[in-house]
């Protein structure tokens, strides 16, 4: 002690100073200025919360965000917002889509129009066209909606064109054999051999508009669950950012299994030729 004049130094046969660290069984020691020792036990596979919390720590955190909400929103006005974005886009690209893609498989002039577009189209990745769109609509809700439009779009034109394309010609003949009009081969024979790869579609695109939403969210917006992610991140709230990836995930699959549910109940034809 200091009051003999003596002092540490060496841990083991290792020197050690002032504020040096020195490595022991099961942690490390380090000798402060006042000459005492400081044992820190080593913490084997543990990870430092900022980097990955504990599965405690995020549902503590999405009790407390469900409970008092987050940015002067509820938890479920953030997904509500994102779920009503993803829905607006959806429904847009299918009306416009659908027809469209009707058009392309029963008619050669609007598939050479159109083919070139939708094939040119397709592969772009919609997070790419969000420097445009904010350029021509705004960073607000409707930027927003129009990019979702954008990604389920191609998706329902291509899905549209396929199910026409696929309904078998023996079918169409023997609805003219029965003196079908056209109208009725449309709505009898074309629409519902159609359905099934219609809905596939829906619910690829539906993943991509989710998918898409979070992005989009990350400029300006005031709610959603990609705002709630992108807040939190600046804060280095990782518990918010796992309870945010964890719960889209969750929605995500959500949205598949309501969308596989509506297509086994209104095409309950599938597969059956």
């Amino acid at each position: 002690n200091d009051g003999d004049g003596a002092s540490v130094v060496a841990i083991n046969g290792q020197p050690i100073a002032v504020e040096d660290r020195v490595n022991v069984t099961g942690g490390t020691v380090t000798l402060t200025q006042r000459g005492s020792l400081n044992f820190q036990a080593a913490k084997g596979m543990q990870m430092e919360p900022i980097w990955l919390p504990s599965p405690e720590a995020v549902v503590a955190r999405f009790t407390e965000i469900a409970t008092n909400g987050y940015q002067n929103t509820s938890l479920w006005g953030h997904l509500g917002a994102s779920l009503a974005r993803v829905m607006a886009g959806f429904v847009l690209g299918s009306l416009v889509g659908i027809p469209l893609g009707y058009a392309m498989g029963l008619s050669g002039w609007f598939r050479g129009w159109f083919d070139p577009i939708v094939e040119f189209m397709r592969p772009v990745p919609p997070l790419a066209l969000i420097p445009l769109v904010i350029i021509w609509f705004g960073i607000w809700e409707t930027g927003k909606v129009v990019l979702l439009f954008l990604a389920a779009l191609w998706i329902m034109v291509i899905a549209a064109r396929s199910g026409v394309s696929g309904v078998k010609l023996s079918k169409i003949h023997a609805a003219y054999s029965l003196g079908a009009s056209k109208a009725q081969i449309m709505r009898h024979v074309i629409i519902p051999n159609s359905l099934p790869d219609i809905f596939t579609g829906a619910r690829v695109a539906m993943g991509v508009c989710w998918g898409t939403v979070v992005a989009a969210e990350l400029v300006a917006a005031q709610k959603g669950a990609g705002m709630m992610i992108i807040a939190a991140s600046k804060f280095q709230l990782t518990d918010i950012v796992v309870m945010g990836i964890i719960l889209i995930g969750v929605i995500g699959y959500g949205i598949d299994i309501l969308v596989r549910m509506a297509e086994k109940k209104l095409v309950p034809w599938k597969g059956r030729g």
